[in-house]
């Protein structure tokens, strides 16, 4: 089991589904080198460097994809309680798969650029 599904697996149970939902979105769209950790207590997904965070938090899910990333997507961003580098996702709601799509992308573009 890696660190992830243990994060996960440990969590309250109405956090469990958007946090899995978000985990295999990620999982699915990053290069088979990335690593999966558990950085500053939540998932993370590294790539020579911090990719993107998630983590359950009381309310909702938090995903934080760099100050950068949320600057870029500012425009699709605003239906949303967001910090300079954190998006806030209510359990209640679905979840912004396209646009967490876009996000990973986005990141993983800057990450591979960064470091070619």
């Amino acid at each position: 089991m890696s660190p992830i599904e243990k994060y996960i697996n440990d969590a309250e149970q109405e956090q469990q589904p958007m946090l899995k939902e978000i985990y295999q979105l990620i999982k699915e769209m990053v290069p088979a080198e990335t690593t999966e950790k558990i950085s500053y207590g939540m998932p993370t997904f590294y790539l020579t460097e911090n990719l993107v965070h998630f983590g359950a938090m009381k309310k909702h899910l938090g995903f934080y994809p760099t100050p950068s990333a949320m600057a870029a997507f500012e425009d699709q961003l605003k239906d949303y309680k967001t910090s300079k580098g954190a998006l806030q996702i209510p359990y209640k709601q679905d979840l912004p798969t396209d646009l967490i799509t876009d996000m990973v992308r986005f990141r993983l573009k800057e990450v591979v650029e960064k470091n070619a």
